[in-house]
């Protein structure tokens, strides 16, 4: 399973040297100018896991194989981007298809990088593209509305489905985002929304793009986009994308040793694609034995059956029970055989919720 954020903003706020780095290599055509990006790009990134070195030293298994997240870089959007300015109706498609936003802000000045707004200005260029995928959302909720209401005048059972949407409706309209409209378990709006595939309704991360100089600083243009995305509930990343496509090629000792000479502990691009991870609601078992050390991605919350279905339906339709040792376990003792011997691996049936770091065995009969 791996899930896809798309990488947004304005144009040359350093979505593409972002993505080129993200990909460790130059996939993506990074220019001095709006829309060098005319194609979405998309690439599969391994989510960093220590857990995995810890169990790879302990099953000496024959490959290692993380957890993934996709990224798609997509083109920048603009003023008027909800009724096609600057390609804007191809790009939001794109956008609709991703399951969460990596929502890029400009936040480093240089008079060599046009700025499309003539300025840096975080809280403008945030509004600027969340004013874009508000419209984009009204015109996609206008046309079911128009539809269900016909319907709705027929049948009774749509009219609490039309007046939840025209409520939407209006809070959209007043410049807020799906994400942010209530709702309940037993909603009516609820398939609505699955099948619309709100932009406004995905989760967002805000990645303030900054200079190198800035990398650690917490006020000035990053204080503002941290205020803003904690004001909507939302996660944020601080990253100097120009820092970490020099961090390209590297090896890890000289990536460690540069980091190091900036005050980090560890790269922005790690800090994003693992908050990516989170912020898409996954967490990662783990199998470990000769052959292969592997993570697997599940959503959280999921019971035993659904997680073992990651790895084959088979496992999830003809489950017996899992055999779970957890990750603390498996690493201080050395091993399955030596948490068996000590009673540390417990058998969970179909009700199980999987945690984060488990390490399973399923056993199943198809």
């Amino acid at each position: 399973m791996s899930l896809g954020v798309g990488i947004v903003g304005l144009p040359n706020v350093g979505k593409s040297t972002l993505f080129n780095a993200l990909t460790r290599a130059q996939n993506a055509e990074a220019a001095n100018y709006p829309f060098c990006t005319i194609e979405p790009n998309k690439a599969t990134v391994p989510v960093p896991d220590s857990r995995l070195d810890t169990l790879a030293a302990i099953a000496k298994p024959g490959k290692v194989i993380h957890a993934t997240v996709d990224f798609i870089d997509i083109a920048g959007l603009v003023r008027g981007a909800s009724t096609g300015e600057g390609l804007g109706n191809k790009f939001l498609a794109t956008i609709r298809e991703a399951d969460a936003i990596l929502h890029v802000v400009r936040c480093f000045e240089d008079d060599n990088v046009v700025h499309v707004e003539d300025g840096v200005d975080p809280l403008r260029d945030i509004g600027i593209i969340e004013t874009e995928l508000v419209l984009a959302d009204m015109q996609s909720l206008e046309k079911r509305i128009d539809r269900i209401d016909r319907q709705a005048r027929a049948d009774k059972d749509l009219r609490k489905e039309a007046e939840a949407m025209t409520a939407l409706m209006a809070h959209l309209n007043g410049g807020a985002p799906a994400r942010s409209f209530p709702r309940a378990d037993s909603d009516p709006i609820l398939p609505t929304l699955a099948e619309l595939q709100l932009l406004t309704d995905k989760p967002v991360i805000y990645c303030a793009n900054v200079g190198e100089d800035a990398i650690a600083a917490a006020t000035g243009a990053v204080g503002v986009v941290r205020s803003h995305a904690a004001s909507v509930g939302a996660d944020i990343v601080v990253i100097s994308a120009r820092m970490e496509s020099e961090l390209v090629g590297m090896s890890d000792g000289e990536r460690a040793d540069f980091l190091v000479s900036f005050g980090l502990s560890e790269s922005g691009l790690d800090q994003t694609i693992r908050m990516a991870y989170h912020t898409l609601g996954l967490a990662s078992f783990f199998t470990a034995g000769p052959d292969e050390v592997r993570a697997w991605t599940f959503h959280r919350g999921w019971s035993a059956p659904q997680a073992a279905g990651v790895i084959h339906s088979d496992f999830e339709r003809g489950f017996i029970r899992a055999e779970v040792i957890t990750f603390d376990d498996y690493a201080r003792l050395g091993g399955e055989a030596p948490c068996r011997a000590a009673g540390l691996l417990r058998t969970e049936g179909k009700e199980y919720n999987v945690r984060d770091g488990d390490v399973m065995h399923f056993l199943f009969s198809v």
